[in-house]
């Protein structure tokens, strides 16, 4: 399993890049195994305020569908168009090109609360 080390995760398998005082977010490789092929994803509308915890956006597969929960609170400021014709991304390429949405920080004190990668691989049992 994929756990890339400079990334905070959550207990609900999204990913957080954090990058100045904004947040890159996707789900975690864990999360898109699990999903199988992603065929839709419904993103978040770009000046959206989210609160940490609340479901900002939905990842459809052939499987099952499932919510992506905000890792902290902000404002959207960007999602990636490039899944709503392409979302076989979350699957190809989790970490990268299949990100979700982009957030400025409200309360950057929130990422302290994410696990780091050592914590996330703990999680899975690995």
């Amino acid at each position: 399993m994929n756990v890339p080390d400079d990334l905070k995760y959550t207990e609900t398998h999204e990913w957080i890049r954090i990058e100045g005082d904004q947040a890159r977010v996707g789900v975690t490789d864990h999360a898109q195994e699990e999903l199988t092929d992603v065929v839709f994803v419904e993103l978040p509308t770009v000046g959206d305020k989210v609160a940490a915890g609340a479901s900002v956006a939905v990842v459809e597969s052939v499987k099952s569908a499932g919510d992506i929960y905000a890792p902290v609170s902000g404002t959207i400021v960007a999602v990636n168009e490039a899944l709503v014709d392409s979302p076989a991304l979350v699957n190809t390429d989790p970490y990268g090109e299949g990100w979700l949405f982009t957030l400025k920080l409200d309360a950057p004190e929130e990422v302290a609360q994410l696990q780091d990668a050592a914590a996330y691989r703990a999680l899975l049992g690995e």
